[in-house]
């Protein structure tokens, strides 16, 4: 099996080879989920909430959606855990929970 491999590697010439450091296509973080880099997570305490939505624009990752003014669950496949959120909310609504 490996020997196959490595016969079919010989037959391509460098000519055929994709250019190394070129960019095809654009790439989102949508596509790419971020979240599981995180050690801590923060957790939205809606009841705390008032619906201020300062915390939406100092998320460098956008993973607090707002949809008519008002904030919603967090985004946990991209939010990496910077703790950002939490410390900008002046209402305490936002806390942090250890990963398991």
């Amino acid at each position: 099996m490996i020997k196959q491999a490595k016969d079919i590697n010989e037959q391509i010439s460098w000519q055929d080879m994709t250019t190394g450091c070129e960019i095809y296509e654009p790439g989102t973080s949508r596509l790419t989920k971020t979240g599981e880099w995180r050690s801590k997570t923060p957790v939205w305490i809606k009841d705390k909430c008032k619906q201020c939505v300062l915390c939406a624009p100092f998320c460098p990752d956008s993973c607090i959606p707002v949809e008519d003014g008002r904030r919603d669950e967090f985004d946990y496949d991209h939010c990496k855990g910077c703790g950002i959120c939490i410390k900008v909310c002046p209402f305490d609504a936002i806390e942090w929970k250890e990963e398991s």
